[in-house]
């Protein structure tokens, strides 16, 4: 029974994890927020506003790119007035990629966008539910393999 729920979970993390899964939500969720702003840049706008201003090299680490790949997506959502590129004070040879007002704000709304489609997806489901699926989900984040 025990290792039953791990392969029905992992089968359901498979699914969540998969790229087109995301690219699926991406563009769902950043239509008509200007050409820059799209399936690509998302994870880039995402992960900024939530690890903090931080270089090329160390967000690609962290969305799954390589650095030129965040450097391409950087230089469109700078371009766009999203993204402001500052002097890294620890390496003068670097920069880092930081949110500007602008960009906080796009970021402010697609998280909007993105919890008005999961509670959405909820609206289906027994009363409690849904707010015990979300305390299991942070528990399971917080201590599970992913921790």
């Amino acid at each position: 029974m025990e290792n039953e729920v791990g392969h029905d979970i992992a089968d359901a993390l498979g699914v969540l994890l998969r790229r087109t899964t995301r690219t699926q939500l991406y563009s769902a969720l950043t239509e008509g927020l200007g050409e820059s702003v799209d399936e690509l840049t998302y994870p880039i706008l995402s992960a900024l506003a939530r690890i903090g201003p931080r270089s090329a090299a160390d967000l690609a680490a962290e969305v799954g790119l390589d650095r030129s790949g965040v450097t391409r997506r950087a230089t469109r959502l700078e371009e766009a007035g999203l993204i402001r590129r500052d002097p890294d004070p620890t390496d003068r040879r670097a920069s880092l990629l930081v949110l500007t007002d602008e960009g906080n704000r796009t970021v402010a709304e697609l998280r909007r966008r993105l919890a008005a489609r999961i509670t959405d997806s909820l609206d289906a489901w027994p009363a409690g539910e849904a707010a015990a699926f979300a305390r299991s989900l942070q528990r399971f984040m917080a201590e599970g393999p992913f921790s």
